[in-house]
C-alpha cells in the first residue's frame, strides 16, 4: 500500500513506452540504424532515422513481426504492421519545440494496442513524453495519476512514471516518463504543445532541452493495422511570442488574504491583458497588472490557468494548483494541523492527498491518523502509508516505515484513491495519535 495507484504494464512494453528510443540508442551505439535523407514516396521497412524535405523521420521495430513506414511527403506518412511485437514510426522535428502541432489521419488496427501520439524527449532532465491523441485498444498507463488537463477540445489524464536503468537517447539511464492521454481519442486536431508543458510543470514535471519530437504511430502486443498521418506546425497571425512564468503550486487558508503576481513577457514588447480560470472562490486577477488577490472563501484544490494576451492575438498560458485549507479548528491541544485536498475527481472515483503538519515542539515518532468521511467514500488503495482500514465511514491510516518521524514544525504527505456514489465531500475533523488537529 506504499505505491501510488498504477495500471499494470503491458507485456509488449517492458519499458511501458519507449517508441523510438532504441532507434537512437542503436544509432549512437552500434550504427545498426542507418541515418539518411529520404525522398518522397519512400518505403522504409528497417530501423532508420533521417530527414525528408527538411522534416525528421524515424522508423524502429523490435524485430518481431513486420512493419514499414512510407514517406509520402515531408510531413505525411503511412505505416503498416502485422504480428508486431513493438514498433514506432513517424515524422516531425529535431529538435522539437513548444509550437502548436496540427495533425489529421486515420488509424485502423486489430489486436494489441496502437497509438498516434506527439512523442519526444528532453535532456537535463532526461524525460520521455507522450501526448496520446488516438488509440485502438486500451491506452497504456503506469506510474502516478497526477490529474487532468483540458486542451484543444479534449480532456487528458496526466501520469508520471519512472524508468530505472532502461534504454534512452543517452544510453541506459534512469529517467521520467510524462504522459497525457486524451480520454476521447481523435483522428485529427490541434495540439497546443505549450499547454501540456505547462500542465506537467504545474505538477513539478519539468522538461529540459528538447530533443527530437515526432507525430508517431506505435503498436505493440502482436496486432496488425495501418495508419495515415499528416502533421505540421500551426500558424499564427502574429510573429509575437508571449511567455508566462509559472508561479508554482500555491496554498492558503479560508479567511486569510492571499496574493500572487503573474509575470509574463511579449517578444514584441506589446502590452498584455491577463485572465484566469479556476481561481479559488474569493480571488480575482487584475487584467492590467496580472496580480491575483482576494480572500479565499472555500476550501479546495483547484487547477488555475492564467493567460496573457497581446493586441495581435498572441498568447501564453501557465497552469498551477492552489490549495485552500479550511480555517476551522477542532480544539484540543493544537499539536497538529491537517490539510486534506481532493486532487482529482471523476464519476464514481477520486484521489486525495493529506498533509500532516507537526505544529508542536517535540518530534512525532510514529503516528495514526483518524477521520470520518461525511460522504460515502471508500478507500481502495493508499500510498506513503503503512496500512489503511475503514469501518463504515471511519478511516484509520498509519505511518509507513520511512515517514513515522515528523520533526517539530515538519510535515509529511500521504494519499489515497477511492470510490464514491452520492458524495465526495471532504472530511472536516482529524485526530493524530488521539489528539484533535486543527
Amino acid at each position: 500500500m506504499n505505491d501510488p495507484p498504477a495500471h499494470p504494464k503491458r507485456r509488449g512494453l517492458a519499458r511501458l513506452l519507449f517508441g523510438g528510443v532504441l532507434a537512437l540508442v542503436l544509432a549512437a551505439a552500434t550504427a545498426a540504424i542507418v541515418p539518411g535523407v529520404a525522398k518522397a514516396a519512400t518505403q522504409i521497412c528497417s530501423n532508420q532515422t533521417g530527414t525528408n524535405g527538411g522534416m525528421y523521420y524515424q522508423m524502429w521495430s523490435n524485430g518481431q513481426g513486420s512493419a514499414c513506414i512510407t514517406l509520402n511527403s515531408s510531413n505525411s506518412y503511412s505505416s503498416t504492421w502485422s504480428g508486431i511485437g513493438d514498433f514506432v514510426a513517424g515524422v516531425g522535428w529535431n529538435p522539437g519545440s513548444n509550437q502548436t502541432v496540427s495533425f489529421n489521419g486515420s488509424l485502423s488496427a486489430s489486436g494489441g494496442t496502437s497509438l498516434v501520439s506527439l512523442y519526444g524527449w528532453s535532456t537535463n532532465p532526461l524525460v520521455e513524453y507522450y501526448v496520446m491523441e488516438n488509440y485502438n485498444g486500451s491506452p497504456p498507463t503506469a506510474g502516478t495519476f497526477m490529474g487532468t488537463v483540458t486542451s484543444d477540445g479534449g480532456t487528458y489524464n496526466i501520469y508520471e512514471h519512472q524508468q530505472v536503468n532502461q534504454p534512452s537517447i543517452q544510453g541506459t539511464a534512469t529517467f521520467e516518463q510524462y504522459l497525457a492521454i486524451r480520454t476521447s481519442p481523435t483522428s485529427s486536431g490541434t495540439i497546443t504543445t505549450q499547454n501540456f508543458f505547462n500542465a506537467w510543470a504545474s505538477h513539478g514535471m519539468n522538461l529540459g532541452t528538447l530533443n527530437y519530437q515526432i507525430l508517431a504511430t506505435e503498436s505493440f502486443g502482436g496486432g496488425s493495422g495501418n495508419s495515415n498521418v499528416t502533421v505540421s506546425h500551426g500558424s499564427s497571425s502574429s510573429g509575437n511570442t508571449v511567455s508566462v512564468t509559472n508561479p508554482g503550486s500555491q496554498s492558503g487558508t479560508v479567511g486569510t488574504a492571499a496574493s500572487v503576481q503573474i509575470h509574463a513577457t511579449d517578444s514584441g514588447g506589446a502590452a498584455l491583458t491577463y485572465s484566469a480560470s479556476g481561481l479559488p472562490a474569493g480571488l480575482s486577477i487584475n487584467s492590467s497588472t496580472g496580480l491575483i488577490s482576494g480572500t479565499p472563501t472555500a476550501a479546495g484544490t483547484p487547477t488555475v490557468t492564467v493567460t496573457a494576451r497581446d493586441s495581435t492575438g498572441a498568447s501564453g498560458s501557465a497552469m498551477f494548483s492552489w490549495t485552500i485549507a479550511s480555517s476551522g479548528g477542532g480544539g484540543g491541544g493544537g499539536a497538529c494541523h491537517v490539510v486534506y485536498s481532493t486532487t482529482s475527481q471523476w464519476t464514481g472515483g477520486f484521489t486525495a492527498s493529506v498533509t500532516i503538519n507537526n505544529t508542536s515542539t517535540p518530534a512525532i515518532n510514529g503516528w495514526t491518523l483518524k477521520f470520518t468521511f461525511p460522504g460515502d467514500q471508500k478507500i481502495t488503495s493508499s500510498w506513503n502509508t503503512g496500512s489503511n482500514s475503514q469501518s463504515g465511514e471511519a478511516v484509520t491510516l498509519t505511518n509507513a516505515s520511512y515517514n513515522g518521524a515528523i520533526a517539530a514544525r515538519g510535515n509529511t504527505s500521504i494519499g489515497f484513491q477511492g470510490t464514491w456514489t452520492s458524495s465526495d465531500a471532504a472530511p472536516a475533523a482529524f485526530t493524530l495519535n488521539g489528539t484533535t488537529c486543527t
